[in-house]
């Protein structure tokens, strides 16, 4: 089949693959259970949170993965990449059914599940980005929206195969049917050929420009536009990863809702983020990255602003903000692969990207600490997103940082 058909195919693919890779948004479903199951086993007294530790694992350890990860995908393509990838988050769900001790769970999920996503996001989203150098947004928007769409559509499932079988039933058959999906899917894939970006250069519709240059990781680290873009990154991320942590608690207080209402909120706010991954990416193809970035910049502002006006009797407010926050922070998802492969290069954007990624680990990391210490320290909800919102004013700062750093032509 002629490469420029099957690419799409290779896109839906990359897309079905990252749906079941984003099964770790089920973990709030699985954790109540499993601390259950645990807790007649060890004779302690376990909550969802203490078995939290498995959660931020899983998080803490996918760049290490993509990095090396990408490393092969960039040599030698993505198939096996993505299928050993796909093999480790089967294991990390049995591993976790079959966990009699939190720091078997732990460990187990936490290492297993973690460092197989890290294979298969890194390399699904940088093999699609590589077969569409004319619509580096938009697939890169795909490709991430439908990662972040499981933590919509998979925690009813979970919660029905646990309500109908059990936990270990339920994490068996989830772990089997992701493997199977994203071995077969991995197996599919394929390496870009050489060169595929020139085929684009000259077409009427939808000319491509070469990329900025094409660096390995190490020139990426010594650009001078480097730092500005971690640092535009993380202004864009933490207030989004502040207002997600704490949805449920924020829509109680903010807007006076109970907690079914809240339980909305989360998944509205879960809906706005995917939204924002495509729009955002298809919007960057047409205006730019930089331009769409500094838009997603003023949403944010815009979102916090909202959500910092909100008393607890208008309810406008604060759904408004929602909507905004997230469809910003989905932006950021969405929109970074495509610009990093623009500044640097796709030949080792596998890599590269791993790198940048980092930044989005800091800010899932960074957000929820910082949100839990200033409400401990007295803030109200009100005035932590009205500080939030001064980290998208930060980000700005740095978009325009970043225009001052490019090179000279000359």
């Amino acid at each position: 089949m002629n490469l420029m058909k099957k690419r799409w195919i290779l896109l839906i693919v990359a897309c079905t693959i990252n749906l079941c890779a984003g099964s770790i948004y089920a973990w709030s479903v699985f954790a109540p259970p499993l601390a259950e199951r645990l807790s007649i086993l060890t004779g302690e007294a376990l909550t969802a949170g203490s078995l939290a530790a498995a959660f931020s694992l899983a998080n803490a350890v996918g760049p290490i993965p993509m990095i090396l990860g990408g490393a092969v995908n960039d040599r030698f393509g993505p198939r096996w990449v993505i299928a050993s990838g796909g093999l480790l988050i089967g294991l990390g769900f049995f591993l976790a059914a079959g966990a009699e001790t939190p720091l078997a769970l732990i460990l187990g999920y936490g290492l297993g599940f973690g460092l197989g996503l890290g294979l298969v996001y890194g390399s699904t989203i940088n093999t699609t980005l590589k077969f569409f150098p004319d619509h580096r947004g938009l697939a890169g928007g795909l490709t991430t929206a439908l990662y972040g769409l499981s933590s919509v559509i998979l925690p009813p499932v979970a919660l029905a195969l646990i309500s109908a079988e059990g936990i270990q039933y339920a994490l068996m058959t989830l772990g089997s049917v992701f493997a199977v999906v994203i071995v077969s899917g991995g197996l599919f894939m394929q390496k870009c050929p050489e060169r595929f970006e020139e085929k684009f250069r000259s077409r009427a519709a939808a000319p491509v420009k070469p990329a900025r240059e094409e660096v390995s990781w190490r020139g990426m680290l010594r650009a001078k536009r480097f730092p500005p873009m971690v640092l535009l990154l993380l202004c864009g991320a933490i207030p989004g990863m502040m207002i997600i942590s704490h949805c449920w608690s924020a829509a109680r207080e903010l807007a006076g809702l109970d907690a079914a209402a809240a339980s909305g909120a989360v998944s509205i706010l879960a809906l706005a983020n995917v939204f924002g991954r495509i729009l955002a990416g298809a919007a960057s193809d047409r205006f730019g990255r930089l331009s769409s970035l500094m838009g997603a910049l003023v949403l944010t502002l815009l979102g916090c602003a909202l959500l910092s006006a909100s008393d607890g009797v208008t309810a406008l407010w604060f759904w408004s903000g929602i909507l905004l926050v997230g469809i910003a922070f989905g932006a950021f998802m969405g929109i970074y692969p495509g610009f990093t492969a623009e500044e640097f290069g796709a030949r080792s954007n596998s890599v590269n990207y791993g790198i940048m990624f980092c930044g989005f680990s800091i800010a899932g990391f960074a957000g929820p600490v910082a949100m839990n210490f200033l409400l401990k320290t007295g803030f109200s909800y009100q005035e932590v997103c009205l500080m939030a919102s001064s980290l998208s004013l930060a980000g700005l700062l740095c978009g325009w940082i970043f225009t001052k750093s490019l090179p000279r032509k000359e």
